[in-house]
């Protein structure tokens, strides 16, 4: 009954965890330091009590010749206990998830200066106490704490408990964060809780989900030892793989001593693969948990990574040159309409192939169109004079041209600034200055030295008796200022008729003649991913009002 209760009551704790990470925890960040450190002090101070109080002689149990009695006395059943040893350092591998959050130096300085004195004061502790009280093995913790300190000791271990499983959320929510940086998990909403932290992030779909499991994984073991043979194949898994990609590092990068690497090798990698064999002992008491998550997200990452790539270079394959975007708009059926088209495409350089699908069923071409690629970048907020890159798709006289939104992780799209003015502002700004640019170009390389002052070229304009040399170019010159007064107006025009936005949805398929696996990687396991994941209108946070969705069917 007692240990039902526990379980409930560590469900509640579980979903009003989950809960509140909507908020974030910059508000209340500050807390968690404090009360790690009194949970540092108090379990070293217990420790360093209960070493003078009951036996200070177990500091012999330092001596080597007592590990080696052990095997040899326990043999096998010694093997096996190294998988409840491992648990001993378990909590250790979020410190590499909490890169993300603080820098390498000060996690180095905490874990020497203050997590590993005091819980090699705490383990001393508890065994000196054991040496006195055998029965009470099971429960060493909370009945080697002085009578005084219970309930005061159990309050800070349970906020600690909180904090820590806090730790390992938010390492989760960041190390989901860099897999998509990188094109390697599924799209999903990211929330940056803090305008003073990058790291300090928040994925709704991962946190429920994180919870579901975690709360089904409490009602299903229900015992703190099958989640203990979980936990420790799982730390034992990133000990050793962090491990390998070390010896990486020191191979590739630091360009070690190959006996030095050799000897890292032999020494660590044995210990370490000696725990894992001990581990995975206990695979069918919980240990399969952690290797079955592990599966199932490696499948969900590969199967994304490899069809998103995939469509990325079938897309390059097949963009569209300007030549036959020239070819598109002199056919026999094409028009051209009024208005300003937005195309969305993750592609940054070049006409993706969807174009080519949308001219072929619409023989129409709206007067100035605009190719918009959104990119995040890791910084908190981007200036609105650097907010767009553009760049003329040729031929010019079409007015395509290419467009390159940049935002922060705080900035907010299509709610506080009014993206479409701003994009057509910026869009002027960069055609006269790409039209001033050119005429500088242009005289520079006839040998004439030219400023691309407008004052200075309307006085070019009132002197005429300079030869019939100087009145040609300022003919030329007048000809241009109306071709880019023109080009403006269009631009004005095309902006005072209305913006459509077009976003491409596309469909995924198996080429015909695909093998098994391919046609069960694309058909089923791709294509049930992007249904049930965040799609690309709410990526790209385009208004629904003024969308239209464009199908084409990419087979690869």
């Amino acid at each position: 009954m007692v240990r039902l209760i526990v379980v409930w009551i560590s469900v509640a704790i579980l979903l009003c965890l989950f809960m509140v990470q909507r908020f974030g925890t910059d508000k209340v960040g500050y807390t968690f330091a404090p009360i790690i450190c009194v949970w540092f002090t108090l379990i070293g101070g217990i420790g360093v009590y209960n070493f003078f109080k009951f036996d200070p002689t177990v500091v012999k149990a330092l001596n080597p010749q007592y590990m080696v009695d052990y095997f040899r006395r326990n043999k096998k059943e010694a093997w096996i206990s190294l998988g409840g040893i491992v648990l001993a350092i378990t909590g250790t591998e979020a410190l590499f998830a909490d890169v993300g959050h603080f820098t390498v130096r000060s996690i180095q300085i905490s874990m020497c200066a203050v997590t590993y004195p005091a819980l090699i004061l705490a383990y001393t502790g508890q065994a000196s106490f054991l040496r006195n009280h055998h029965h009470l093995v099971y429960d060493t913790f909370f009945e080697s704490i002085p009578g005084p300190l219970y309930w005061p000791m159990f309050v800070v271990a349970v906020l600690a408990s909180i904090i820590a499983s806090q730790a390992m959320i938010s390492g989760t929510f960041s190390i989901i964060q860099q897999s998509l940086s990188l094109g390697c998990f599924p799209r999903v909403k990211i929330v940056h809780t803090s305008a003073r932290y990058a790291g300090q992030v928040y994925i709704p779909e991962v946190n429920y989900l994180l919870m579901l499991a975690c709360v089904g994984v409490t009602l299903g073991f229900r015992t703190t030892a099958k989640i203990g043979n979980a936990y420790g194949i799982a730390v034992v898994f990133v000990m050793t793989l962090t491990s390998s990609f070390l010896v990486l590092i020191m191979i590739m990068i630091w360009k070690t001593n190959i006996f030095l690497v050799i000897s890292y090798v032999l020494v660590i990698g044995s210990v370490e693969l000696m725990y894992l064999s001990s581990v995975l002992y206990k695979f069918d008491q919980g240990g399969y948990l952690p290797l079955a998550f592990a599966m199932v997200l490696m499948i969900i990452m590969f199967v994304w990574n490899d069809v998103h790539r995939r469509k990325y270079y079938y897309e390059l394959d097949h963009k569209i040159s300007p030549e036959q975007l020239k070819e598109i708009a002199a056919g026999a059926n094409f028009c051209q309409m009024p208005g300003l088209a937005m195309f969305y495409s993750e592609l940054v350089q070049g006409i993706p192939p969807i174009f080519n699908h949308y001219a072929a069923n619409v023989p129409a071409l709206h007067s100035v169109l605009v190719f918009v690629s959104i990119k995040s970048l890791p910084i908190s907020k981007v200036p609105l004079e650097e907010r767009f890159l553009f760049r003329r798709v040729e031929p010019k006289e079409l007015n395509v041209f290419r467009c390159v939104a940049r935002y922060g992780y705080t900035d907010v799209r299509n709610e506080h600034e009014p993206f479409e003015g701003l994009l057509v502002e910026k869009l002027k700004e960069f055609v006269k200055d790409n039209f001033w640019i050119s005429q500088r170009n242009m005289h520079n390389n006839n040998g004439e030295k030219f400023d691309i002052k407008e004052e200075e070229f309307d006085d070019g304009l009132a002197n005429g008796e300079n030869g019939k040399e100087d009145v040609r170019q300022v003919d030329d010159q007048e000809k241009q200022q109306d071709l880019l007064d023109e080009e403006i107006e269009a631009i004005d025009k095309a902006w005072r008729w209305g913006v459509v936005h077009l976003i491409g949805e596309n469909e995924v398929t198996a080429a015909k003649g695909a093998g098994i696996v391919k046609r069960i990687l694309i058909d089923y396991a791709y294509n049930f991913l992007k249904r049930n994941l965040r799609q690309s209108d709410k990526v790209f946070d385009i208004p629904h009002k003024r969308m239209l969705k464009v199908g084409m069917t990419y087979e690869l």
